[in-house]
């Protein structure tokens, strides 16, 4: 079942301008002392008929440490059917998120994908990190332009994206094949993304079409997972583009 209120809440100067744009914004807390610094903001909230109210610190109504001084209550973001998503461009370009645990990477890998020009971003309802916030903190205006995809089981997803032709390229440092210079990556493609730690479930990894891996120095042991993400994510840009 897919969570309510996804991005219901906003925080952050990048994440509040984004949801004002995108015409999703009801309502603005701003503090008082950040009136002027964020005069351009506000002037955009109430052209699109937000409502705007000052308080003494937004920080007292937040679920993030650093709002930025300022907070939107906002209509949430409604998922859509894996069929949307891999249609919305041509090749499809897909993340996939094998349950993920912190907000923050989740909204790190949402910003590198609309950076490295994907569309989409796939994750379960159940076991993963909430998309609130947090998330939508770190993502800084990013979700506001991928179509989500909510989902009951991650393999069932991978079976529905074979169905639809897209292939599906899972990350795990014991992956057979060398991330980098990837051909397929020119075809509609998904890239598969496991949780922090623990990676990729068994599961998932028995039904992904490729699993891939990052070389990297013995020194270190892992990447973090937004980190690894971004590679993967841009690698396929470089792919589509050369």
């Amino acid at each position: 079942m897919a969570p309510a209120g996804i991005g219901a809440e906003v925080e952050g100067i990048h994440a509040v301008t984004a949801a004002v744009a995108a015409g999703r914004a009801i309502r603005l807390l701003i503090d008082h002392s950040r009136v002027d610094a964020l005069e351009e903001l506000l002037a955009a909230a109430r052209t699109a008929g937000v409502a705007v109210e000052h308080v003494d610190d937004v920080r007292d109504f937040a679920a993030t440490s650093a709002p930025q001084g300022v907070r939107a209550e906002c209509h949430p973001i409604s998922p859509v059917p894996m069929e949307v998503a891999v249609r919305r461009s041509t090749p499809a370009a897909l993340v996939v998120l094998d349950h993920l645990e912190d907000p923050r990477n989740v909204g790190a890998i949402a910003r590198s994908a609309v950076a490295a020009g994907f569309t989409g971003i796939v994750m379960s309802g159940r076991r993963a990190a909430p998309l609130g916030a947090a998330a939508f903190k770190a993502g800084a205006g990013s979700f506001e332009h991928l179509d989500l995809v909510v989902v009951g089981s991650i393999a069932g997803a991978i079976d529905e994206l074979k169905r639809l032709n897209v292939w599906t390229v899972g990350l795990d440092s014991g992956g057979d094949h060398p991330l980098f210079g990837m051909t397929l990556f020119t075809e509609p493609v998904a890239i598969v993304l496991g949780a922090e730690g623990a990676g990729i479930s068994h599961l998932v990894s028995k039904r992904v079409d490729v699993i891939a891996s990052i070389p990297i120095d013995e020194k270190v042991e892992s990447l973090n997972a937004s980190v690894a993400a971004a590679l993967a994510l841009f690698e396929v840009a470089r792919v589509r583009s050369s």
